[in-house]
């Protein structure tokens, strides 16, 4: 997961820049052929004879192009000023080797016929071939450029989605240490009285449950059926801590078994209606976990009996508010503007913890 995502810098993309940059070349210089031939027509010359001439200046040229862009590759880390100087430069030195081709071309299609230099006519084709060459070059560094931009973007969105993939697992590796704190305290006192088979159910249900929570990839979705499932390891580890007290309940319509959410997703809201629920109050306690659909969306909720804050028979329970924070936190990095998480007193013994995200079928 974390080379999968690796963008190669600009100078590892040659294979790349130089299929582009050929096929770049071609189109150029073909349209380059092509314009000539009708402007050679135009004042005269039999587009047809000349188009072996043209065709060998052109290829010539293409190949001096193929030439000068290996070497401005080379320099593409001077400035844009720098580089247009440059491109100027280049230009004017090969435009007499240009329009010397071009005046063989010319020489060759009319012959027998004698032609003598026109020094007028080879300074109009001087600045024709510079003209060439400089959009050839200026062509060659926007490709560069737009190669550029490109693998810049591609590293941005690999580093943000590394941030992300750290940032969830940050998240989904939050365990409550009060759940392991009330799980060993159980287990020890299990031992202490004897029921060493309890105790090892116990065990056994704990090393499952952190062996499956801790392998389980926070970017990789699960269907809501194995989510339940892996919950129902976890309530029946509370279970041997708070025996017949719990009274969990499931409301779920068999379609939605496979629509996919984050994995242990749940957990920090079910643990939550333990601590607060069960361990908070002395009779026994309804926990209803639900889901519901509404066009495109899922809803989640996690609902159980709890004495209202400011009760007096409400015992005490000190929250750090990590574990709700934290599916909060999930559902927003994980989908941004479609997901949604609440939690309060939906009436003065009911507390409801719900979240809302995109529905998706396996």
């Amino acid at each position: 997961m974390e080379n999968a995502n690796k963008v190669a810098p600009l100078g590892t993309s040659k294979d790349r820049i130089c299929r582009a940059t050929l096929r770049l070349g071609l189109v150029y210089w073909a349209i380059v052929f092509i314009s000539s031939s009708i402007l050679w027509s135009i004042v005269g010359t039999d587009p047809i004879k000349s188009a072996l001439g043209k065709l060998e200046v052109y290829s010539i040229s293409a190949m001096i192009g193929f030439g000068i862009a290996v070497l401005l590759f080379r320099l593409r880390n001077l400035s844009v000023v720098w580089k247009m100087v440059l491109c100027s430069a280049l230009s004017i030195l090969i435009a007499p080797v240009y329009a010397l081709l071009d005046f063989y071309a010319y020489v060759i299609c009319i012959y027998p016929t004698p032609y003598s230099l026109d020094w007028e006519d080879f300074g109009y084709t001087m600045v024709y071939g510079a003209s060439l060459f400089f959009g050839w070059f200026c062509m060659f560094l926007w490709l560069l450029y737009s190669f550029e931009i490109r693998d810049h973007e591609q590293l941005l969105a690999a580093a943000r989605e590394e941030s992300l993939s750290a940032q969830m697992r940050a998240l989904r590796y939050q365990i409550n240490p009060h759940f392991l704190f009330n799980t060993l305290n159980s287990i020890a006192g299990l031992v202490e009285e004897g029921a060493a088979t309890q105790a090892e159910r116990m065990i056994l249900a704990l090393s499952d449950f952190l062996r499956t929570t801790l392998t389980l990839d926070p970017l990789h979705d699960v269907r809501l059926e194995e989510e339940l499932a892996l919950q129902a390891g976890y309530l029946e580890i509370e279970r041997e801590r708070f025996s017949d007290r719990m009274d969990v309940k499931i409301n779920i319509a068999p379609e939605l078994h496979d629509a996919m959410v984050p994995s242990l997703i749940l957990q920090p809201l079910i643990e939550n209606a333990v601590k607060h629920g069960v361990g908070g109050a002395p009779g026994k306690v309804e926990i209803v976990i639900s889901a519901t659909s509404a066009g495109q969306s899922l809803s989640l909720s996690v609902e159980n009996d709890a004495l209202p804050p400011g009760h007096p028979h409400a015992p005490r329970i000190e929250s750090t508010g990590i574990g709700l924070k934290n599916v909060a936190d999930r559902i927003t990095a994980r989908f941004p503007g479609h997901g949604s998480f609440t939690a309060a007193h939906t009436a003065p013994g009911r507390f409801r913890a719900s979240l809302t995200l995109p529905l998706r079928l396996a």
